[in-house]
Protein backbone atom coordinates (compact mmCIF):
# COMPACT_ATOMS: atom_id res chain seq x y z
CA UNK A 1 0.00 0.00 0.00
CA UNK A 2 1.57 3.73 -0.68
CA UNK A 3 -0.21 6.37 1.40
CA UNK A 4 0.90 10.02 1.49
CA UNK A 5 1.87 11.88 4.92
CA UNK A 6 4.35 14.65 5.87
CA UNK A 7 7.55 13.90 7.25
CA UNK A 8 10.90 14.69 8.41
CA UNK A 9 13.82 13.14 7.81
CA UNK A 10 17.44 12.90 9.05
CA UNK A 11 18.98 13.63 5.45
CA UNK A 12 15.94 15.94 3.97
CA UNK A 13 11.94 16.62 4.23
CA UNK A 14 9.67 15.13 2.03
CA UNK A 15 6.45 13.15 1.45
CA UNK A 16 6.19 9.56 3.00
CA UNK A 17 4.07 6.92 1.79
CA UNK A 18 3.22 4.54 4.40
CA UNK A 19 1.13 4.15 7.38
CA UNK A 20 1.19 1.81 10.95
CA UNK A 21 0.55 -1.71 10.08
CA UNK A 22 2.10 -1.05 6.39
CA UNK A 23 4.96 -3.22 5.65
CA UNK A 24 6.17 -1.43 2.52
CA UNK A 25 6.88 2.82 3.55
CA UNK A 26 7.83 4.90 0.43
CA UNK A 27 9.52 8.47 1.30
CA UNK A 28 10.11 11.01 -1.36
CA UNK A 29 13.03 12.79 -0.11
CA UNK A 30 14.92 16.29 -0.43
CA UNK A 31 18.61 15.06 -0.38
CA UNK A 32 22.15 13.96 -1.61
CA UNK A 33 21.84 9.64 -2.78
CA UNK A 34 25.94 9.50 -1.03
CA UNK A 35 24.63 10.50 2.10
CA UNK A 36 21.73 8.20 2.75
CA UNK A 37 21.87 6.04 5.83
CA UNK A 38 20.63 2.74 4.62
CA UNK A 39 21.14 -0.60 4.19
CA UNK A 40 21.55 -0.27 0.49
CA UNK A 41 21.78 2.70 -2.37
CA UNK A 42 21.53 2.04 -5.59
CA UNK A 43 24.03 3.71 -8.48
CA UNK A 44 22.59 3.75 -11.95
CA UNK A 45 25.26 2.66 -14.74
CA UNK A 46 25.27 2.71 -18.63
CA UNK A 47 26.55 -0.68 -19.83
CA UNK A 48 29.35 -2.45 -17.74
CA UNK A 49 30.84 0.92 -16.44
CA UNK A 50 29.94 1.87 -13.16
CA UNK A 51 31.38 5.57 -13.20
CA UNK A 52 29.16 6.34 -16.40
CA UNK A 53 26.58 8.10 -14.45
CA UNK A 54 26.55 11.51 -12.33
CA UNK A 55 26.10 9.17 -9.07
CA UNK A 56 28.66 6.81 -9.73
CA UNK A 57 31.31 9.37 -9.99
CA UNK A 58 29.98 10.45 -7.08
CA UNK A 59 30.24 7.54 -5.30
CA UNK A 60 33.90 7.11 -6.74
CA UNK A 61 34.96 10.67 -5.42
CA UNK A 62 34.58 9.29 -2.01
CA UNK A 63 35.64 5.81 -1.83
CA UNK A 64 38.22 6.10 -4.30
CA UNK A 65 39.65 3.56 -6.72
CA UNK A 66 38.60 0.71 -4.32
CA UNK A 67 35.22 1.09 -5.35
CA UNK A 68 36.10 -0.07 -9.11
CA UNK A 69 38.19 -2.81 -7.70
CA UNK A 70 34.91 -4.34 -5.53
CA UNK A 71 33.20 -3.40 -8.68
CA UNK A 72 35.12 -5.47 -10.69
CA UNK A 73 35.86 -8.31 -8.48
CA UNK A 74 31.96 -8.73 -8.37
CA UNK A 75 30.66 -8.47 -11.75
CA UNK A 76 30.46 -10.65 -14.40
CA UNK A 77 32.70 -10.41 -17.14
CA UNK A 78 29.82 -10.76 -19.82
CA UNK A 79 27.34 -8.32 -18.52
CA UNK A 80 23.43 -7.40 -20.68
CA UNK A 81 21.09 -4.84 -20.10
CA UNK A 82 19.14 -5.67 -16.71
CA UNK A 83 21.93 -6.93 -14.69
CA UNK A 84 23.04 -5.54 -11.25
CA UNK A 85 25.86 -5.94 -9.87
CA UNK A 86 26.15 -5.58 -5.90
CA UNK A 87 29.09 -4.31 -4.15
CA UNK A 88 29.47 -4.44 -0.48
CA UNK A 89 31.52 -3.53 2.70
CA UNK A 90 32.43 0.51 1.38
CA UNK A 91 33.33 1.80 4.60
CA UNK A 92 33.96 5.26 3.58
CA UNK A 93 29.93 5.22 2.84
CA UNK A 94 26.95 5.27 5.53
CA UNK A 95 25.37 3.20 3.85
CA UNK A 96 25.89 -0.75 3.56
CA UNK A 97 25.89 -1.35 0.30
CA UNK A 98 25.81 0.20 -3.17
CA UNK A 99 23.57 -1.83 -6.10
CA UNK A 100 24.83 -0.87 -9.99
CA UNK A 101 21.91 -1.44 -12.28
CA UNK A 102 22.91 -1.85 -15.94
CA UNK A 103 20.50 0.30 -17.83
CA UNK A 104 20.14 1.20 -21.37
CA UNK A 105 19.79 5.08 -22.64
CA UNK A 106 15.78 6.21 -23.41
CA UNK A 107 14.36 5.50 -26.71
CA UNK A 108 11.55 7.53 -26.81
CA UNK A 109 8.97 4.96 -25.99
CA UNK A 110 6.78 4.40 -22.67
CA UNK A 111 7.01 0.83 -22.84
CA UNK A 112 9.80 0.15 -24.75
CA UNK A 113 13.16 -1.70 -24.63
CA UNK A 114 14.68 1.03 -22.01
CA UNK A 115 11.54 0.85 -19.70
CA UNK A 116 11.70 -2.90 -19.73
CA UNK A 117 15.37 -2.66 -19.01
CA UNK A 118 14.71 -0.06 -16.26
CA UNK A 119 11.87 -2.40 -14.49
CA UNK A 120 14.00 -5.38 -14.76
CA UNK A 121 16.29 -4.18 -12.69
CA UNK A 122 14.34 -2.32 -10.33
CA UNK A 123 12.55 -5.67 -9.46
CA UNK A 124 16.04 -7.61 -9.09
CA UNK A 125 17.16 -4.85 -6.48
CA UNK A 126 14.27 -5.02 -4.40
CA UNK A 127 13.85 -8.85 -4.78
CA UNK A 128 17.62 -8.91 -3.71
CA UNK A 129 16.90 -6.65 -0.62
CA UNK A 130 14.11 -9.11 0.47
CA UNK A 131 16.56 -12.03 0.03
CA UNK A 132 19.64 -10.16 1.93
CA UNK A 133 17.30 -9.17 4.81
CA UNK A 134 17.99 -5.25 3.94
CA UNK A 135 15.47 -2.89 5.64
CA UNK A 136 16.19 0.01 3.19
CA UNK A 137 16.62 0.78 -0.18
CA UNK A 138 17.73 4.36 -1.62
CA UNK A 139 17.22 5.23 -5.13
CA UNK A 140 18.27 8.46 -7.07
CA UNK A 141 15.78 9.63 -9.87
CA UNK A 142 17.22 6.55 -11.70
CA UNK A 143 18.01 6.75 -14.99
CA UNK A 144 17.34 10.70 -15.51
CA UNK A 145 20.26 12.19 -16.51
CA UNK A 146 22.76 12.91 -19.25
CA UNK A 147 23.85 9.57 -19.73
CA UNK A 148 20.49 7.83 -19.97
CA UNK A 149 17.57 10.36 -20.54
CA UNK A 150 14.83 9.06 -19.14
CA UNK A 151 11.54 11.58 -18.80
CA UNK A 152 11.47 12.67 -14.93
CA UNK A 153 7.37 11.35 -15.10
CA UNK A 154 8.88 8.08 -16.92
CA UNK A 155 11.26 7.05 -14.07
CA UNK A 156 8.02 8.33 -11.35
CA UNK A 157 5.72 6.27 -12.88
CA UNK A 158 7.90 3.17 -13.66
CA UNK A 159 9.46 3.21 -10.36
CA UNK A 160 6.68 3.58 -8.16
CA UNK A 161 5.06 0.97 -10.22
CA UNK A 162 7.23 -1.51 -9.29
CA UNK A 163 7.59 -0.89 -5.82
CA UNK A 164 3.69 -1.11 -5.49
CA UNK A 165 4.19 -4.51 -7.27
CA UNK A 166 7.11 -5.99 -4.76
CA UNK A 167 4.81 -5.15 -1.94
CA UNK A 168 2.05 -6.98 -3.11
CA UNK A 169 4.27 -10.13 -4.14
CA UNK A 170 6.42 -9.86 -1.66
CA UNK A 171 6.65 -13.11 0.68
CA UNK A 172 7.86 -11.70 3.72
CA UNK A 173 5.90 -8.75 5.97
CA UNK A 174 8.94 -7.28 7.83
CA UNK A 175 8.98 -3.74 8.04
CA UNK A 176 10.43 -2.17 4.52
CA UNK A 177 11.91 1.13 3.40
CA UNK A 178 12.34 2.66 -0.10
CA UNK A 179 13.80 5.79 -0.42
CA UNK A 180 13.57 8.26 -3.41
CA UNK A 181 16.11 10.63 -3.14
CA UNK A 182 16.12 13.63 -5.05
CA UNK A 183 18.37 16.62 -4.92
CA UNK A 184 17.48 20.07 -3.23
CA UNK A 185 18.10 21.93 -6.66
CA UNK A 186 15.86 19.68 -8.34
CA UNK A 187 12.20 20.83 -7.43
CA UNK A 188 10.42 19.76 -10.78
CA UNK A 189 11.61 16.12 -10.18
CA UNK A 190 10.21 16.13 -7.01
CA UNK A 191 6.94 17.65 -7.63
CA UNK A 192 6.32 14.96 -10.37
CA UNK A 193 7.17 11.86 -8.00
CA UNK A 194 4.64 13.52 -5.39
CA UNK A 195 1.88 13.63 -8.46
CA UNK A 196 2.72 10.47 -9.55
CA UNK A 197 2.47 8.78 -6.32
CA UNK A 198 -0.74 10.86 -5.60
CA UNK A 199 -2.24 9.03 -8.14
CA UNK A 200 -1.39 5.41 -7.30
CA UNK A 201 -2.65 5.84 -4.00
CA UNK A 202 -5.48 3.38 -2.96
CA UNK A 203 -9.58 4.58 -3.21
CA UNK A 204 -10.34 5.22 0.46
CA UNK A 205 -7.07 7.55 0.27
CA UNK A 206 -7.57 11.25 0.09
CA UNK A 207 -9.86 12.81 -2.11
CA UNK A 208 -9.75 16.29 -3.53
CA UNK A 209 -13.31 17.38 -5.11
CA UNK A 210 -13.70 20.57 -6.98
CA UNK A 211 -17.02 22.48 -6.01
CA UNK A 212 -18.63 24.17 -9.08
CA UNK A 213 -21.85 25.68 -9.91
CA UNK A 214 -23.51 29.04 -10.16
CA UNK A 215 -23.73 31.93 -8.07
CA UNK A 216 -26.08 31.35 -5.50
CA UNK A 217 -26.98 27.62 -6.32
CA UNK A 218 -25.68 26.31 -2.52
CA UNK A 219 -22.14 25.18 -2.99
CA UNK A 220 -20.69 26.88 0.32
CA UNK A 221 -23.72 24.89 2.31
CA UNK A 222 -23.51 21.81 0.23
CA UNK A 223 -19.20 21.83 0.97
CA UNK A 224 -20.55 22.90 5.00
CA UNK A 225 -22.74 19.90 5.17
CA UNK A 226 -20.53 17.10 4.25
CA UNK A 227 -17.93 18.71 6.56
CA UNK A 228 -20.75 18.21 8.79
CA UNK A 229 -19.55 22.17 10.41
CA UNK A 230 -19.42 25.47 8.85
CA UNK A 231 -16.02 25.65 7.46
CA UNK A 232 -17.28 27.62 4.10
CA UNK A 233 -19.31 31.34 4.30
CA UNK A 234 -22.07 30.99 3.49
CA UNK A 235 -23.86 34.18 1.80
CA UNK A 236 -27.59 34.84 1.16
CA UNK A 237 -27.71 37.80 -1.51
CA UNK A 238 -27.98 36.80 -5.19
CA UNK A 239 -24.27 37.43 -5.73
CA UNK A 240 -21.49 35.03 -5.77
CA UNK A 241 -19.91 35.09 -1.83
CA UNK A 242 -16.83 33.53 -2.73
CA UNK A 243 -13.98 35.44 -4.87
CA UNK A 244 -11.37 33.03 -4.79
CA UNK A 245 -10.77 29.52 -4.22
CA UNK A 246 -11.02 27.98 -0.55
CA UNK A 247 -10.11 24.52 -0.14
CA UNK A 248 -10.56 23.01 3.44
CA UNK A 249 -9.66 19.71 4.51
CA UNK A 250 -11.35 16.69 6.88
CA UNK A 251 -11.91 13.23 7.56
CA UNK A 252 -15.49 12.24 6.76
CA UNK A 253 -16.82 8.95 7.09
CA UNK A 254 -13.27 7.39 7.26
CA UNK A 255 -12.04 9.11 4.20
CA UNK A 256 -9.75 12.34 4.02
CA UNK A 257 -11.38 15.02 1.76
CA UNK A 258 -10.33 18.04 0.38
CA UNK A 259 -13.19 20.61 -0.90
CA UNK A 260 -12.50 23.00 -3.15
CA UNK A 261 -15.11 25.69 -3.50
CA UNK A 262 -14.79 27.84 -6.66
CA UNK A 263 -16.18 30.96 -7.35
CA UNK A 264 -19.66 31.09 -9.38
CA UNK A 265 -20.64 31.16 -12.50
CA UNK A 266 -21.99 33.98 -14.29
CA UNK A 267 -21.95 36.22 -11.11
CA UNK A 268 -23.53 39.31 -12.55
CA UNK A 269 -20.87 41.53 -10.66
CA UNK A 270 -18.23 40.07 -11.50
CA UNK A 271 -16.23 39.82 -15.09
CA UNK A 272 -15.36 36.54 -16.75
CA UNK A 273 -11.72 37.92 -17.16
CA UNK A 274 -11.85 38.34 -12.94
CA UNK A 275 -12.95 35.24 -12.30
CA UNK A 276 -11.28 32.92 -15.01
CA UNK A 277 -7.82 32.68 -12.92
CA UNK A 278 -9.33 31.32 -10.16
CA UNK A 279 -10.88 28.74 -11.86
CA UNK A 280 -8.24 27.68 -13.53
CA UNK A 281 -5.83 27.76 -10.46
CA UNK A 282 -8.19 25.25 -8.98
CA UNK A 283 -6.84 22.69 -11.04
CA UNK A 284 -3.12 24.15 -11.69
CA UNK A 285 -2.36 24.54 -8.05
CA UNK A 286 -4.04 21.29 -6.78
CA UNK A 287 -1.72 18.91 -8.32
CA UNK A 288 -1.71 16.04 -9.93
CA UNK A 289 -5.83 17.02 -10.68
CA UNK A 290 -8.99 16.42 -8.60
CA UNK A 291 -10.60 12.95 -8.35
CA UNK A 292 -14.28 14.18 -8.91
CA UNK A 293 -16.09 17.59 -9.67
CA UNK A 294 -19.09 18.26 -7.58
CA UNK A 295 -21.21 19.74 -10.05
CA UNK A 296 -24.48 21.88 -7.87
CA UNK A 297 -27.78 23.00 -9.06
CA UNK A 298 -30.99 23.55 -7.66
CA UNK A 299 -34.15 21.25 -7.01
CA UNK A 300 -35.82 23.36 -9.35
CA UNK A 301 -36.63 24.19 -13.58
CA UNK A 302 -33.59 23.62 -15.54
CA UNK A 303 -33.22 26.83 -17.48
CA UNK A 304 -31.09 28.49 -20.24
CA UNK A 305 -29.15 29.62 -17.53
CA UNK A 306 -28.02 26.35 -15.93
CA UNK A 307 -27.31 25.01 -19.16
CA UNK A 308 -25.10 28.32 -19.53
CA UNK A 309 -23.25 27.06 -16.41
CA UNK A 310 -22.54 23.46 -17.75
CA UNK A 311 -21.48 25.20 -21.41
CA UNK A 312 -18.85 27.10 -19.24
CA UNK A 313 -17.82 23.87 -17.24
CA UNK A 314 -17.47 22.51 -20.27
CA UNK A 315 -15.71 25.15 -21.92
CA UNK A 316 -12.98 25.63 -19.13
CA UNK A 317 -12.54 21.79 -18.52
CA UNK A 318 -13.89 19.89 -21.68
CA UNK A 319 -16.42 17.35 -22.08
CA UNK A 320 -13.73 14.97 -20.51
CA UNK A 321 -14.28 16.71 -17.00
CA UNK A 322 -17.90 14.79 -16.87
CA UNK A 323 -16.17 11.85 -16.66
CA UNK A 324 -15.24 13.06 -13.22
CA UNK A 325 -18.69 14.63 -12.34
CA UNK A 326 -21.50 13.98 -9.81
CA UNK A 327 -24.56 16.25 -9.86
CA UNK A 328 -25.76 17.57 -6.74
CA UNK A 329 -28.52 19.45 -6.02
CA UNK A 330 -29.58 21.63 -3.03
CA UNK A 331 -32.80 22.63 -1.62
CA UNK A 332 -33.92 18.99 -1.47
CA UNK A 333 -36.67 20.06 0.67
CA UNK A 334 -38.56 21.52 -2.77
CA UNK A 335 -38.33 17.79 -3.99
CA UNK A 336 -41.77 16.86 -3.80
CA UNK A 337 -42.24 14.15 -1.37
CA UNK A 338 -41.67 10.41 -2.09
CA UNK A 339 -40.35 11.54 -5.37
CA UNK A 340 -36.11 10.31 -5.58
CA UNK A 341 -34.00 12.72 -7.38
CA UNK A 342 -33.67 10.14 -10.17
CA UNK A 343 -37.23 10.60 -11.12
CA UNK A 344 -37.42 14.53 -11.14
CA UNK A 345 -34.27 14.55 -12.96
CA UNK A 346 -36.09 12.19 -15.79
CA UNK A 347 -38.76 14.74 -15.75
CA UNK A 348 -36.66 17.55 -18.13
CA UNK A 349 -34.96 15.95 -21.46
CA UNK A 350 -31.96 18.20 -21.04
CA UNK A 351 -31.43 17.81 -17.47
CA UNK A 352 -31.56 13.89 -17.92
CA UNK A 353 -29.31 14.69 -20.76
CA UNK A 354 -26.50 15.98 -18.57
CA UNK A 355 -26.76 13.57 -15.90
CA UNK A 356 -26.23 10.46 -18.35
CA UNK A 357 -23.32 12.32 -19.88
CA UNK A 358 -22.19 12.56 -15.93
CA UNK A 359 -22.65 8.51 -16.03
CA UNK A 360 -25.69 9.06 -14.43
CA UNK A 361 -24.18 9.91 -11.05
CA UNK A 362 -26.75 12.47 -8.89
CA UNK A 363 -27.84 13.11 -5.35
CA UNK A 364 -29.46 15.35 -3.52
CA UNK A 365 -29.03 16.94 -0.07
CA UNK A 366 -30.79 20.24 2.13
CA UNK A 367 -28.84 21.84 4.51
CA UNK A 368 -31.56 23.62 6.15
CA UNK A 369 -34.46 21.21 6.83
CA UNK A 370 -32.57 17.78 6.41
CA UNK A 371 -29.80 18.03 8.93
CA UNK A 372 -31.86 15.95 11.61
CA UNK A 373 -33.55 13.29 9.60
CA UNK A 374 -32.47 9.53 10.70
CA UNK A 375 -29.71 8.46 9.43
CA UNK A 376 -31.01 5.66 7.02
CA UNK A 377 -34.16 8.22 5.64
CA UNK A 378 -33.72 8.97 1.91
CA UNK A 379 -34.41 12.65 2.99
CA UNK A 380 -31.22 12.73 5.18
CA UNK A 381 -28.15 14.63 4.59
CA UNK A 382 -26.37 11.68 6.68
CA UNK A 383 -27.65 9.37 4.31
CA UNK A 384 -27.11 11.48 0.93
CA UNK A 385 -23.56 12.85 1.90
CA UNK A 386 -22.39 8.87 2.56
CA UNK A 387 -24.36 7.84 -0.44
CA UNK A 388 -22.28 10.66 -2.49
CA UNK A 389 -19.09 9.25 -1.68
CA UNK A 390 -19.53 5.78 -2.33
CA UNK A 391 -20.51 7.07 -5.94
CA UNK A 392 -17.22 8.79 -6.05
CA UNK A 393 -15.21 5.87 -4.64
CA UNK A 394 -16.85 3.60 -7.27
CA UNK A 395 -16.19 6.44 -10.16
CA UNK A 396 -12.69 6.21 -9.17
CA UNK A 397 -12.32 3.02 -9.61
CA UNK A 398 -13.96 2.94 -13.15
CA UNK A 399 -11.72 6.16 -13.92
CA UNK A 400 -8.85 3.40 -13.05
CA UNK A 401 -7.62 5.50 -9.67
CA UNK A 402 -7.03 8.66 -12.37
CA UNK A 403 -7.27 12.43 -11.16
CA UNK A 404 -8.91 14.42 -13.63
CA UNK A 405 -5.86 16.17 -15.97
CA UNK A 406 -6.38 18.48 -18.92
CA UNK A 407 -3.39 18.42 -20.78
CA UNK A 408 -4.59 22.08 -21.99
CA UNK A 409 -4.24 23.09 -18.23
CA UNK A 410 -1.21 21.64 -17.79
CA UNK A 411 0.56 23.41 -20.49
CA UNK A 412 -1.37 26.34 -18.57
CA UNK A 413 0.64 26.13 -15.66
CA UNK A 414 4.46 25.92 -17.60
CA UNK A 415 3.85 28.85 -19.69
CA UNK A 416 1.97 30.97 -17.41
CA UNK A 417 5.30 30.61 -15.31
CA UNK A 418 7.04 32.06 -18.29
CA UNK A 419 4.27 34.62 -19.02
CA UNK A 420 4.52 35.52 -15.52
CA UNK A 421 7.96 36.09 -15.63
CA UNK A 422 7.75 38.72 -18.70
CA UNK A 423 5.42 40.47 -17.06
CA UNK A 424 7.20 40.73 -13.99
CA UNK A 425 9.89 42.49 -16.09
CA UNK A 426 7.47 45.51 -16.85
CA UNK A 427 4.63 45.18 -14.27
CA UNK A 428 5.69 48.14 -12.58
CA UNK A 429 3.75 48.49 -9.00
CA UNK A 430 1.71 45.13 -9.90
CA UNK A 431 1.15 42.71 -7.05
CA UNK A 432 1.91 38.99 -7.57
CA UNK A 433 -2.07 38.15 -7.91
CA UNK A 434 -2.11 40.62 -10.42
CA UNK A 435 0.22 39.43 -12.55
CA UNK A 436 -0.33 35.66 -11.86
CA UNK A 437 -3.95 36.79 -13.09
CA UNK A 438 -2.93 38.83 -16.47
CA UNK A 439 -0.10 36.00 -17.02
CA UNK A 440 -3.33 32.58 -16.93
CA UNK A 441 -6.22 35.29 -18.83
CA UNK A 442 -3.03 35.83 -21.56
CA UNK A 443 -1.92 32.20 -21.83
CA UNK A 444 -5.38 30.97 -21.75
CA UNK A 445 -6.87 33.42 -24.62
CA UNK A 446 -3.66 32.50 -26.65
CA UNK A 447 -4.69 28.49 -26.34
CA UNK A 448 -8.22 29.01 -27.13
CA UNK A 449 -7.05 30.97 -30.36
CA UNK A 450 -5.21 28.08 -30.92
CA UNK A 451 -7.53 25.80 -30.39
CA UNK A 452 -10.05 27.01 -32.75
CA UNK A 453 -7.64 26.76 -35.41
CA UNK A 454 -6.75 23.55 -34.89
CA UNK A 455 -10.34 22.48 -34.61
CA UNK A 456 -11.34 23.95 -37.84
CA UNK A 457 -8.70 22.88 -39.55
CA UNK A 458 -8.91 18.69 -38.46
CA UNK A 459 -12.58 18.99 -38.99
CA UNK A 460 -12.37 20.71 -42.61
CA UNK A 461 -9.30 18.23 -43.88
CA UNK A 462 -11.17 15.32 -42.07
CA UNK A 463 -14.35 16.29 -44.70
CA UNK A 464 -12.80 17.37 -47.55
CA UNK A 465 -9.90 14.09 -47.27
CA UNK A 466 -13.39 12.39 -47.55
CA UNK A 467 -14.70 14.09 -50.35
CA UNK A 468 -11.47 13.41 -52.31
CA UNK A 469 -11.53 9.82 -51.72
CA UNK A 470 -15.02 9.41 -53.21
CA UNK A 471 -14.32 11.42 -56.18
CA UNK A 472 -11.38 9.77 -57.18
CA UNK A 473 -12.86 6.53 -56.66
CA UNK A 474 -16.86 6.62 -57.32
CA UNK A 475 -15.41 7.08 -61.16
CA UNK A 476 -14.88 2.98 -61.08
CA UNK A 477 -17.70 1.93 -59.81
CA UNK A 478 -19.88 -0.15 -61.77
CA UNK A 479 -23.51 0.31 -60.50
CA UNK A 480 -25.20 2.42 -57.27
CA UNK A 481 -24.30 -0.46 -55.12
CA UNK A 482 -20.69 0.01 -55.06
CA UNK A 483 -21.25 3.29 -53.92
CA UNK A 484 -23.40 2.33 -51.60
CA UNK A 485 -20.56 -0.16 -49.95
CA UNK A 486 -18.94 2.76 -49.25
CA UNK A 487 -20.82 3.03 -45.53
CA UNK A 488 -22.54 -0.52 -45.30
CA UNK A 489 -19.44 -2.66 -45.40
CA UNK A 490 -16.62 -3.05 -42.94
CA UNK A 491 -14.30 -2.14 -45.54
CA UNK A 492 -15.96 0.86 -47.07
CA UNK A 493 -16.51 2.30 -43.57
CA UNK A 494 -12.75 1.67 -43.08
CA UNK A 495 -11.45 3.18 -46.58
CA UNK A 496 -13.58 6.02 -44.96
CA UNK A 497 -12.58 6.67 -42.03
CA UNK A 498 -8.78 6.39 -43.16
CA UNK A 499 -9.44 9.29 -45.19
CA UNK A 500 -11.07 11.40 -42.91
CA UNK A 501 -8.68 10.65 -40.63
CA UNK A 502 -5.10 11.09 -42.76
CA UNK A 503 -7.33 14.80 -44.55
CA UNK A 504 -7.33 15.17 -39.99
CA UNK A 505 -4.15 14.66 -39.44
CA UNK A 506 -2.76 17.25 -42.13
CA UNK A 507 -5.34 19.66 -40.69
CA UNK A 508 -3.87 19.99 -37.49
CA UNK A 509 -0.72 20.97 -38.99
CA UNK A 510 -2.58 23.59 -41.07
CA UNK A 511 -4.83 25.10 -38.71
CA UNK A 512 -2.45 25.76 -36.30
CA UNK A 513 0.24 27.54 -38.40
CA UNK A 514 -3.03 29.74 -39.71
CA UNK A 515 -3.75 30.78 -36.07
CA UNK A 516 -0.50 32.33 -35.38
CA UNK A 517 -1.25 35.70 -34.75
CA UNK A 518 -4.83 35.34 -35.03
CA UNK A 519 -6.12 37.95 -32.22
CA UNK A 520 -9.71 36.00 -31.56
CA UNK A 521 -10.78 32.77 -31.75
CA UNK A 522 -13.46 33.74 -34.93
CA UNK A 523 -10.00 35.02 -36.77
CA UNK A 524 -8.04 31.62 -36.24
CA UNK A 525 -11.47 30.12 -37.40
CA UNK A 526 -11.29 32.15 -40.55
CA UNK A 527 -7.54 31.60 -41.35
CA UNK A 528 -8.13 28.05 -41.05
CA UNK A 529 -10.94 27.72 -43.28
CA UNK A 530 -8.82 30.00 -45.48
CA UNK A 531 -5.32 27.81 -45.29
CA UNK A 532 -7.42 24.51 -45.62
CA UNK A 533 -9.39 25.96 -48.94
CA UNK A 534 -6.27 27.26 -50.96
CA UNK A 535 -4.47 24.03 -49.75
CA UNK A 536 -6.93 21.89 -51.16
CA UNK A 537 -7.34 23.80 -54.54
CA UNK A 538 -3.41 24.19 -55.11
CA UNK A 539 -3.49 19.84 -54.51
CA UNK A 540 -5.77 19.81 -57.42
CA UNK A 541 -4.10 22.28 -59.64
Amino acid sequence: MVVIRGAAQNTATGATAGAPGVDVDVEIVRGTIETQQVDALVSPMVGHNPLSTRVGNTLFKIVGSQLTARFRKEAEEEMTPGDTVLVEGLPELPSNAVFFPSLVPWDDDDDGAAVQVLRLCINKILTSCENRGFGSVAFPVLGAGIALRFPDNVVARVLLEEVHEFQQNRAGRTPFMVRIVIHPNDEESFEVFKSVQETLQPDHESKRIIVLGKSGCGKSSLANTIFGEKLFTTNNSPNSGTRTCQAETKSVNGRSITLIETPGFLDAERSEDDMKPEIVRCITEWAPGPHAFLIVLKVEKFTEQEQAVITKICQYFSEEALKYAVIVFTHGDQLPKGLKIEEFVNQNKNLSDLVKRCGGRCHVIDNKYWKKTEEENYRSNKFQVAEMLNTIDKMTKVNKGSCYTNEMLQVVKGERQRVEQCIRLSSGNMSQQEIRNKAIINVLERLLIRSAGIATGALLSALLGVAEMVASTVGNFQNPSDVSALVTTERGRATVASAAQHGAVKGVLTGYNAAEGAETPGEAIHNAAEAVWNQCRSGQK
